[in-house]
Parts: structure tokens; C-alpha cells; sequence
């Protein structure tokens, strides 16, 4: 029967001996796994009842348009630029902000439509958004042959 060659006792035993290692990182795990959910625990908070007679509320919406022959209108009504102006200034002043949507005609003239939209800006209105862009989708496309 073999047996292992013996060491002489004078010489430094040249292996690590992991297992007091394994043992404490496995004690380690455990701990952290024990204190995860303590962590992650649910905090109740009594949040208040929502009021039934409330209402939200909701800004009006304005529609802002420039017409083929260059002329706005405000809500179906046609308006000169000093008038938008005054409108404008009424809707950024308000509180919410009513939105105004505008939309141009196709035919619309540029310098009419650029001056609307720089009165716009001026005024500071924040609730404002383009309407009906999805009619020029394919402008400047070739169509399919």
C-alpha cells in the first residue's frame, strides 16, 4: 500500500488551507441575505382621500389659423395682428394656460404664417402645438410609379 511521502517537520507547509475562508464568506452571504428584505420593506402612508366634487380642470382650447388669402382667424374668427396680439398676451397671462393650436392652410402664405408664429413666441404662450401636419407627409416625396 503507498502512502504519502513525509514532510520533514522543519519546512513551512507550502498549501492554503481555504476552508476558514469558504466558511466566513458563506456566513457573509447568509447575513446579507437575511437583511435584503429589511431593506425592501413597504412603508403604508395614508394618502388623502380624492374630493368627489372637484373637478379638474381643463384649459380651453383656442384654434389659430392662417388662411389661402392671409388672414387669421381666432376660433373661426377672423382677426387683424394687433388683435392676436392682445389675445395671445391674455392666454400667456392666464393661469392654466389655455393651449392654442394652430393650423395653416396648405396654401398659406409664408410671410403670414412666419409672422403669426414670431407674435407667438414674443408673447411667451406655453400651452401652443401644430395641428394637421400629418397632410404634408408626403411633401416633396416623388410619388410611386
Amino acid at each position: 500500500m503507498a502512502t504519502a511521502p513525509e514532510l520533514p517537520v522543519d519546512r513551512p507547509m507550502a498549501d492554503l488551507n481555504t476552508t476558514p475562508l469558504i466558511d466566513v464568506l458563506l456566513v457573509l452571504l447568509i447575513l446579507f441575505i437575511i437583511t435584503i428584505p429589511a431593506a425592501t420593506h413597504v412603508v403604508d402612508v395614508d394618502l388623502p382621500a380624492p374630493d368627489k366634487t372637484q373637478t379638474a380642470i381643463r384649459p380651453q382650447v383656442n384654434m389659430l389659423s392662417v388662411t389661402a388669402n392671409g388672414s387669421v382667424t381666432w376660433n373661426g374668427e377672423t382677426v387683424s395682428q394687433g388683435e392676436l396680439a392682445g389675445l395671445l398676451q391674455r392666454v400667456a397671462a392666464t393661469k392654466p394656460a389655455p393651449e392654442v393650436r394652430f393650423v395653416p392652410e396648405s396654401s398659406a402664405p409664408y410671410g403670414v404664417t412666419a409672422q403669426v408664429l414670431r407674435l407667438i413666441r414674443a408673447t411667451g404662450v406655453l400651452g401652443f402645438g401644430f395641428v394637421g401636419t400629418e397632410q404634408y407627409a408626403g411633401f416633396g416625396k416623388q410619388p410611386p410609379k
